[in-house]
């Protein structure tokens, strides 16, 4: 019986493995390592076949030929960055001139691989500046999925490059696992905070950086558990981090720094006007009309605490005013209230 069920699962995992594109020398590795389990006459085989199983399951998900068309047109572009940012002018024009350039080589009739891995963006800001949500603006203008990387806290090479497969509790590395989750070979993936890694494991974390960072090392990447090369070169890496102290020279060397600016009073009312109130407001199910914001209460909701670079304790700020006034409304209280400097105390949230 127990080898009638070694058969069966044999074939189970035989069939996913030939009906999937997965390159020709992967899968006569992987086939010869199931004849040869077919073969065994052991208990020890089922923990094998699991181990093996879950191997093959991973190299024929993941998207060896599977591409997203770009969008390369500079309106939607455009529309796409104005749409969750204000300002960023510098910013928005380098996306855009990118992609005029991949419109031309396209038209041309041209493959030019060095394009399809540049720019190498790094947004280096305070926190709450807008880092991470520009790199999923810039995926959405293009019309291609992201996938986020978190370094901070990151302790070591593995965690990027993924474990051999002869530790029992191996999986593939973050960046494997993000090409799994986006099912595609030409996302952006964001190497998010690559500032703050773990001291101990810098120096190494650092050395796969280069090698993902390189045009001429990463078309063959190679990750511990999957033990074939990938090729990342379509892929549009995004970096992000508070500054640059932390980060290696060579890494240095491959990325194109862009300073994320600091935001003044003005600035931050005009984004709370134009984004963050619109958005709150669909979120809470609250109706636009029953709010009114004077113009003179915005000052206030500003700098609660005193002048901060970013845009996170404005936006928590104003979903703390929301909220307040979504329970007066929800409890009968108000229909309708205007926010002026003489009644916004009672709704700013304490922090």
């Amino acid at each position: 019986m127990a080898a009638q069920n070694v058969i069966q699962q044999v074939a189970a995992i035989a069939q996913k493995l030939t009906s999937t594109p997965v390159p020709q020398e992967l899968r006569d590795r992987a086939k010869a390592r199931l004849e040869r389990l077919s073969r065994v006459d052991s208990s020890a085989v089922f923990d094998e076949l699991e181990h093996l199983g879950n191997y093959i399951d991973w190299i024929t998900t993941l998207p060896w030929d599977k591409h997203s068309g770009d969008i390369l047109d500079l309106e939607h572009a455009k529309a796409a960055l104005d749409k969750n940012h204000f300002g960023l002018g510098d910013i928005k024009d380098r996306v855009l001139e990118f992609i005029s350039v991949m419109k031309l080589n396209q038209q041309k009739g041209l493959e030019n691989k060095r394009l399809s891995r540049a720019p190498i963006l790094c947004f280096v800001g305070l926190v709450g500046t807008g880092k991470t949500t520009v790199a999923y603006s810039i995926a959405e203008a293009l019309g291609r999925k992201i996938a986020r990387v978190p370094f901070g806290g990151m302790g070591g090479p593995l965690d990027l490059r993924g474990q051999s497969r002869v530790h029992p509790e191996a999986e593939p590395g973050q960046i494997i696992k993000a090409l799994r989750k986006v099912g595609t070979k030409n996302p952006v993936i964001l190497l998010d905070e690559i500032d703050r890694v773990a001291e101990e494991g810098r120096s190494s974390i650092m050395g796969v950086l280069v090698e993902l960072l390189d045009p001429d090392q990463n078309s063959a990447f190679l990750d511990y558990y999957v033990d074939y090369p990938f090729n990342l070169s379509e892929v549009m890496f995004i970096a992000t981090a508070n500054n640059t102290t932390n980060i290696a020279t060579a890494v240095l060397d491959r990325l194109e720094v862009i300073h994320m600016p600091s935001y003044t009073d003005e600035e931050k009312i005009q984004v709370a006007k134009s984004y963050m109130l619109p958005r709150v407001l669909g979120e809470s199910g609250l109706p636009r009309e029953v709010l009114v914001f004077q113009d003179e209460v915005w000052p206030m909701i500003v700098r609660p605490l005193g002048y901060d670079a970013g845009m996170r304790t404005l936006e928590r700020t104003v979903e703390g005013v929301v909220r307040k006034i979504a329970r007066e409304y929800v409890e009968g209280k108000i229909r309708q209230v205007a926010l002026t400097p003489e009644n916004i105390k009672q709704y700013l949230p304490l922090y």
